[in-house]
C-alpha cells in the first residue's frame, strides 16, 4: 500500500514522503494511530493544506519531547527478577516491564517509547533507547538483578551473569589450589627439620662404701 507520511518514522522516510509498505502494517498500525494516510489524489492535497499546521504541531510535540528526555537521560532501572545461578531469568523482561520500572521511579514513560530488539531474559546491565519523539531518542540503563544486593554488586562492575558465575567459580577453585599449595609447603617444611633428641643424663655412681 502507498501511503503520505505524516510524520518521520524510523526506516520509512520523513514527513510528507510518499512509501509503499505492507498492508497491514498501514491497517494494523500507521493508519489508526494518524501517522499516515492512503496516498490518494485527496489525500495529497488534504496534506498539503494541512502541512504547515502539521510542522508546527510536530515542532512543539519534539520540543516537548527533547524537556522530558533531559529528564531521563542517564538514569538508570532496577528490575528485581528471579533467575538461576547462570543468571537466566525464569521468565523475562519486556518493553512493558521497563515502562514501569520508569514510571515508578517518576519518569513519563510507557511502553510504546521503550525500543528493544527482544525481551531481556538474563541478569545484567542493558542499555535501552527510550524514543519520546520520532526524531528524539535517549539511552537509559536497565539493570535486571535478583535482588537489589546484587544490582548494587552490578553497578559497580562486577560480573553476576553466567560467564561471571564461571570466571568466579574459576577463582575461587584457584584460591583454594593456592591455599592448599601453600599448606603442602608448610607441611614440608615441618617435616623436613631435624628433631632434637635430649639424651637422658648419666647418673651419678654411688661411692663403694668399704
Amino acid at each position: 500500500m502507498d501511503i503520505i507520511l505524516l510524520e518521520r518514522i524510523a526506516k520509512l522516510g520523513h514527513m510528507g514522503e510518499v512509501v509503499k509498505v505492507k498492508d497491514g502494517y498501514a491497517r494494523n498500525y500507521l493508519l489508526p494511530n494518524a501517522k499516515a494516510l492512503r496516498a490518494t489524489a485527496n489525500n495529497k492535497a488534504k496534506f498539503e493544506r494541512d502541512r504547515t499546521m502539521l510542522e508546527a504541531k510536530n515542532a512543539a510535540t519534539k520540543a516537548l519531547a527533547e524537556t522530558e528526555a533531559k529528564a531521563i537521560e542517564g538514569k538508570s532501572f532496577v528490575l528485581v527478577r528471579q533467575a538461576g545461578e547462570s543468571g537466566q531469568l525464569y521468565g523475562s523482561v519486556t518493553a512493558r516491564d521497563i515502562a514501569e520500572a520508569a514510571a515508578a521511579a517518576g519518569s513519563t514513560v510507557n511502553r510504546n517509547h521503550i525500543h528493544i530488539e527482544a525481551p531481556i531474559k538474563s541478569i545484567g546491565i542493558y542499555t535501552v533507547q527510550v524514543g519520546l519523539h520520532p526524531e528524539v531518542y535517549v539511552p537509559v540503563t536497565v539493570n535486571v538483578a535478583r535482588s537489589a544486593e546484587e544490582a548494587a554488586a552490578q553497578a559497580r562492575g562486577e560480573d553476576l551473569s553466567a560467564t561471571g558465575a564461571t570466571e568466579r567459580a574459576e577463582m575461587r577453585a584457584a584460591a583454594e589450589a593456592l591455599f592448599e599449595e601453600a599448606q603442602a609447603e608448610v607441611a614440608a617444611e615441618e617435616d623436613a627439620e631435624p628433631v632434637s633428641k635430649t639424651r637422658p643424663k648419666a647418673k651419678a655412681k654411688k661411692p663403694d662404701i668399704e
